[in-house]
Protein backbone atom coordinates (compact mmCIF):
# COMPACT_ATOMS: atom_id res chain seq x y z
CA UNK A 1 0.00 0.00 0.00
CA UNK A 2 1.04 3.34 -1.10
CA UNK A 3 1.54 6.30 1.96
CA UNK A 4 1.00 9.62 1.11
CA UNK A 5 0.96 12.79 3.69
CA UNK A 6 -0.37 16.09 2.32
CA UNK A 7 -0.22 19.12 4.10
CA UNK A 8 -2.15 22.12 3.84
CA UNK A 9 -2.70 25.12 5.16
CA UNK A 10 -6.48 26.99 5.15
CA UNK A 11 -7.95 30.66 6.00
CA UNK A 12 -10.67 31.39 8.19
CA UNK A 13 -11.73 35.10 7.20
CA UNK A 14 -14.62 36.45 8.74
CA UNK A 15 -16.02 40.00 8.51
CA UNK A 16 -19.29 41.37 8.53
CA UNK A 17 -21.19 38.49 9.44
CA UNK A 18 -20.05 36.61 6.01
CA UNK A 19 -17.10 34.09 5.55
CA UNK A 20 -14.92 34.14 2.44
CA UNK A 21 -15.19 30.49 0.06
CA UNK A 22 -13.85 29.47 -3.17
CA UNK A 23 -15.70 27.44 -5.24
CA UNK A 24 -14.02 24.24 -6.80
CA UNK A 25 -15.63 22.27 -9.28
CA UNK A 26 -15.60 18.95 -7.45
CA UNK A 27 -16.01 15.41 -7.56
CA UNK A 28 -18.01 14.70 -10.48
CA UNK A 29 -17.71 18.25 -11.68
CA UNK A 30 -20.68 19.69 -9.22
CA UNK A 31 -19.10 22.69 -7.71
CA UNK A 32 -18.82 22.95 -3.75
CA UNK A 33 -17.93 25.56 -1.83
CA UNK A 34 -14.10 25.50 -0.15
CA UNK A 35 -12.02 27.37 1.94
CA UNK A 36 -9.04 29.14 0.35
CA UNK A 37 -5.91 27.59 0.84
CA UNK A 38 -3.93 24.65 -0.30
CA UNK A 39 -1.14 22.19 -0.06
CA UNK A 40 1.93 23.40 1.24
CA UNK A 41 5.39 23.28 -1.12
CA UNK A 42 7.98 21.64 0.10
CA UNK A 43 10.48 23.78 2.17
CA UNK A 44 7.47 26.31 2.64
CA UNK A 45 6.11 27.14 6.08
CA UNK A 46 2.29 26.59 6.22
CA UNK A 47 1.79 30.42 7.59
CA UNK A 48 3.17 31.37 3.86
CA UNK A 49 0.90 28.86 2.37
CA UNK A 50 -2.29 29.94 3.93
CA UNK A 51 -1.38 33.79 2.82
CA UNK A 52 -0.28 32.77 -1.10
CA UNK A 53 -3.04 30.41 -1.95
CA UNK A 54 -6.15 32.93 -0.42
CA UNK A 55 -3.78 35.68 -2.63
CA UNK A 56 -4.33 33.11 -5.73
CA UNK A 57 -7.99 32.49 -4.91
CA UNK A 58 -9.16 35.07 -3.87
CA UNK A 59 -7.25 38.22 -4.77
CA UNK A 60 -6.79 39.23 -1.14
CA UNK A 61 -3.92 39.99 0.54
CA UNK A 62 -4.29 38.47 4.04
CA UNK A 63 -2.64 39.05 7.92
CA UNK A 64 -2.51 35.48 9.97
CA UNK A 65 -3.77 36.77 13.15
CA UNK A 66 -4.07 32.91 14.65
CA UNK A 67 -4.16 29.37 14.41
CA UNK A 68 -7.91 27.95 14.84
CA UNK A 69 -6.61 24.62 15.40
CA UNK A 70 -5.41 21.03 13.03
CA UNK A 71 -7.41 18.84 11.06
CA UNK A 72 -5.73 15.12 10.72
CA UNK A 73 -7.71 13.13 8.15
CA UNK A 74 -6.99 9.41 7.08
CA UNK A 75 -8.79 7.29 4.08
CA UNK A 76 -7.65 4.61 1.74
CA UNK A 77 -8.58 4.81 -1.54
CA UNK A 78 -7.54 2.84 -5.24
CA UNK A 79 -4.47 4.31 -6.65
CA UNK A 80 -2.97 3.77 -9.98
CA UNK A 81 -2.36 0.96 -11.50
CA UNK A 82 -4.52 -0.92 -8.83
CA UNK A 83 -2.00 0.07 -5.87
CA UNK A 84 -3.80 1.72 -2.57
CA UNK A 85 -2.98 4.30 -1.17
CA UNK A 86 -3.36 5.21 2.41
CA UNK A 87 -3.68 9.24 2.65
CA UNK A 88 -2.79 11.06 5.63
CA UNK A 89 -4.03 15.07 5.42
CA UNK A 90 -2.84 17.36 7.94
CA UNK A 91 -4.60 20.69 7.43
CA UNK A 92 -4.12 23.77 9.15
CA UNK A 93 -6.48 26.33 9.91
CA UNK A 94 -5.91 30.13 10.27
CA UNK A 95 -8.22 32.97 11.09
CA UNK A 96 -7.14 35.91 8.99
CA UNK A 97 -7.78 39.30 8.15
CA UNK A 98 -8.21 41.29 5.25
CA UNK A 99 -5.46 43.47 4.64
CA UNK A 100 -5.43 44.47 0.76
CA UNK A 101 -6.16 43.31 -2.62
CA UNK A 102 -9.49 42.83 -4.23
CA UNK A 103 -12.11 40.43 -4.55
CA UNK A 104 -11.39 38.28 -7.87
CA UNK A 105 -11.70 34.88 -9.17
CA UNK A 106 -8.96 32.51 -9.77
CA UNK A 107 -8.13 31.27 -13.31
CA UNK A 108 -6.68 28.54 -14.59
CA UNK A 109 -6.12 27.03 -10.74
CA UNK A 110 -8.09 24.74 -8.35
CA UNK A 111 -10.80 27.05 -7.84
CA UNK A 112 -12.93 29.29 -10.21
CA UNK A 113 -15.14 31.95 -7.85
CA UNK A 114 -14.94 33.72 -4.84
CA UNK A 115 -17.56 34.94 -2.64
CA UNK A 116 -18.19 36.34 0.73
CA UNK A 117 -20.93 34.05 2.04
CA UNK A 118 -23.16 35.10 4.87
CA UNK A 119 -22.45 33.15 8.05
CA UNK A 120 -26.12 31.91 8.07
CA UNK A 121 -26.32 30.48 5.17
CA UNK A 122 -23.06 27.94 4.83
CA UNK A 123 -25.34 25.11 6.28
CA UNK A 124 -27.33 25.28 2.75
CA UNK A 125 -24.17 25.76 0.52
CA UNK A 126 -22.93 22.07 -0.99
CA UNK A 127 -19.46 22.81 0.86
CA UNK A 128 -16.72 20.51 1.77
CA UNK A 129 -17.04 19.09 5.35
CA UNK A 130 -13.61 21.00 6.18
CA UNK A 131 -15.62 24.54 6.16
CA UNK A 132 -17.57 23.08 9.47
CA UNK A 133 -15.00 21.88 11.00
CA UNK A 134 -12.97 25.41 10.70
CA UNK A 135 -16.32 26.84 11.73
CA UNK A 136 -16.61 25.25 14.71
CA UNK A 137 -13.21 25.66 15.52
CA UNK A 138 -13.68 29.58 15.04
CA UNK A 139 -16.87 29.74 17.22
CA UNK A 140 -15.78 27.49 20.31
CA UNK A 141 -11.79 28.18 20.21
CA UNK A 142 -11.20 24.76 21.87
CA UNK A 143 -7.91 24.76 24.12
CA UNK A 144 -7.02 21.81 22.13
CA UNK A 145 -7.50 23.24 18.48
CA UNK A 146 -9.10 20.23 17.91
CA UNK A 147 -12.93 20.14 16.88
CA UNK A 148 -14.81 17.41 18.69
CA UNK A 149 -17.35 15.16 16.04
CA UNK A 150 -20.77 16.74 16.00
Amino acid sequence: MRQKLRVAAYAVCVRDGQLLLARSPGPGGIPEWVLPGGGTEHGEDPYDTVRREVEEETGYLVEVTGLLGVNSTRRTFPGRLGRTVDHHGVRLLYEARITGGELRNEVGGSTDLAAWQPLDAVPGLVRIRLVDVALRLWRERPATGRAEPA
